[in-house]
């Protein structure tokens, strides 16, 4: 049965950081456009009050979140227990991406310790705090983070990830325009 909190308590915010892998879900208006769900890990979630949250988000191949949040701010965390005690939680809310330009970047980079391929930070204010029970969900053994994408964004070196966030991460899988792409418009005048 799922249960509605009024914002992130002590207990939630504990099982939130005993979680090494989240999930960050959004999408377009469009009835047409593509429903985005990524997987996040790499210790990139902060919980900056009980109704802010905030996760690093690093250079892939694609910039499908921050082009939806641009578009209509919608924005849906999923984390679940894969030890312990099962429980799924789910944060609804509307967020913003932050890149390092905004004013906001540096108290928002304070709060992480920055890894290589970081792009934007995003910040959403939560809507909705739901719990569900979790009985659905396989037990699974955490073994460590994948060093794969720091060591590859380390091996691009800063040029080589500004032109590479340009030609994937400007424009999203529907055609819509994200922030890395506006500043890369901006940057010509």
């Amino acid at each position: 049965m799922a249960k509605v909190h009024p914002h992130l308590t002590p207990s939630l915010q504990t099982f939130i950081a005993a979680q090494h892998l989240f999930f960050v879900a959004s999408a377009p208006l469009s009835g047409d456009g593509h429903v985005n769900l990524s997987p996040k890990g790499l210790d990139t979630f902060r919980i900056l009050s009980p109704l802010r949250v905030a996760y690093l988000d690093l250079t892939g191949s694609g910039n499908e979140t921050s082009a939806h949040l641009k578009e209509n701010g919608r924005l849906t965390f999923l984390f679940c227990a894969f030890t312990g005690k099962p429980q799924i939680l789910r944060l609804y809310g509307r967020g913003s991406t932050v890149l390092p330009e905004y004013a906001e970047w540096n108290y928002l980079s304070q709060q992480f310790d920055l890894l290589p391929g970081t792009r934007q930070i995003i910040v959403a204010d939560l809507e909705r705090v739901q719990t569900s029970c979790g009985f659905g969900v396989p037990k699974y053994e955490y073994q460590g983070q994948r060093p794969r994408l720091p060591d590859w964004a380390s091996q691009k070196g800063s040029d080589g990830l500004a032109d590479y966030q340009q030609r994937k991460g400007s424009r999203s899988i529907d055609d819509l325009p994200t922030p890395v792409g506006e500043r890369a418009e901006h940057s010509s005048w």
